[in-house]
């Protein structure tokens, strides 16, 4: 059977005792919602910058370009080719820093970001983030900078997930920000899960302006196409489908959290539509031939 056909077909569960046994090595890791625990760094995990993560994104196949070839195969071709830039906006910045500050732990958010500003001395208040004076401070930081209503919508999604007992006992014992790389579908390919661990599986953290529309949130961006590409590509490595779960938190008051498990048949539908999205990409590699997805006259056909 290939590894495409495995892919496609249901795996068992193995015990995660024994995938421990099999590719796990024990090592003290601090958890960001309680004491320093023993936990376990599976050895097929790869720990690594999320700057080098990107540096390879030019050499393996990621969940966000297949993303955007799923919306348009000349999209995906510009940006391989460097021609159309990553917009960067102050949502991922404060997307990026929850991350941190609820994977990796407060240290690491203390090392990885500054936050607040230079003063102004006439008014004893913090110069705005759109100032010369601002934007002259960031740049000494030598790290990302967050405003400090950045950092306190930061705390505030990070205690809504600490207060949420199914999101902390998620988060309390694995490892966060694992890197797997693995021929899939015959493409190189590279994840970066949010965070992976031998009992529970995969957990992908979600930020969303309002809980109650979650899951059309989910559909709609692309969330379970994203997770189930990482639980193939993990499964190339492990020889089985872990169980994925989505923690989504709101931005704004009060800060709900929330826990999904993604149903094993959903992900095997999502899974196939990766694997036929990825033929048509091995096909435009071979041909060179990258079309818009609109080639085609359509039809309105409701109101």
């Amino acid at each position: 059977m290939t590894r495409r056909a495995q892919a496609s077909s249901p795996a068992r569960h193995r015990p995660a005792k024994t995938l421990l046994s099999r590719y796990g090595r024990p090592l003290t890791h601090p958890q960001p919602y309680g004491d320093a625990t023993m936990t376990v760094i599976p050895s097929f995990l790869i720990r690594e910058s999320a700057e080098v993560y990107q540096a390879k994104a030019s050499e393996y196949l990621t969940s966000h370009q297949l993303a955007d070839f799923r919306r348009s195969p000349l999209l995906y071709r510009k940006k391989k080719l460097g021609l159309i830039e990553e917009e960067d906006r102050p949502a991922f910045l404060v997307g990026r820093a929850l991350h941190t500050r609820v994977l990796e732990g407060p240290d690491a958010f203390k090392e990885q970001y500054a936050v607040g500003g230079p003063v102004n001395p006439k008014t004893g208040e913090l110069y705005g983030a759109n100032t010369k004076a601002f934007a002259e401070w960031a740049a000494e930081q030598g790290k990302p900078v967050l405003t400090v209503q950045q950092y306190d919508l930061v705390e505030r999604m990070a205690e809504g997930i600490r207060s949420h007992g199914l999101a902390r006992d998620l988060l309390s014992e694995g490892v966060p920000e694992g890197v797997v790389r693995a021929e899939y579908c015959q493409i190189p390919c590279q994840i970066r899960m949010d965070w992976f661990d031998p009992h529970r599986g995969i957990v992908d953290l979600k930020t969303c302006d309002d809980l109650d529309w979650f899951e059309a949130d989910a559909r709609r961006y692309g969330y379970l196409h994203q997770v189930a590409f990482y639980q193939a590509v993990l499964s190339q490595v492990i020889d089985l489908f872990m169980p994925v779960h989505f923690i989504g938190v709101e931005k704004k008051e009060p800060y709900r959290a929330g826990v999904w498990k993604v149903h094993e048949d959903i992900l095997t539908q999502v899974r196939r539509e990766n694997e036929a999205t990825i033929e048509r990409l091995r096909r435009c590699l071979a041909t060179d031939t990258w079309p818009t997805g609109y080639e085609e006259c359509r039809v309105f056909d409701y109101v």
